[in-house]
């Protein structure tokens, strides 16, 4: 028997994930630099994880001077999907 409260062990990076791809999908800056991403969500450990995750599935790319930008994909997912608090 499962118990839907319990939260698996990937659930904070998950959520952490989703949150980056909002902000970053917004309609504040189209770029953005990873140190101001983790300053604006006061996790600047997580927020190198998420972006690192997100990276690797495809949506987000990542510049050679440390800047980040969704892929299309993740902006039409954020258009599907829609923005949850």
């Amino acid at each position: 028997m499962s118990d839907a409260s319990i939260p698996y062990s990937g659930e904070r990076l998950d959520q952490l994930e989703l949150m980056v791809l909002h902000m970053m999908t917004g309609d504040e800056l189209p770029i953005w630099a990873v140190p101001d991403l983790a300053r604006e969500l006061q996790d600047p450990e997580g927020v190198s994880d998420a972006i690192r995750g997100l990276r690797t599935t495809g949506l987000v790319h990542e510049t050679s001077d440390g800047h980040v930008f969704p892929t299309r994909a993740a902006v039409r997912m954020v258009e599907i999907t829609g923005k949850v608090a």
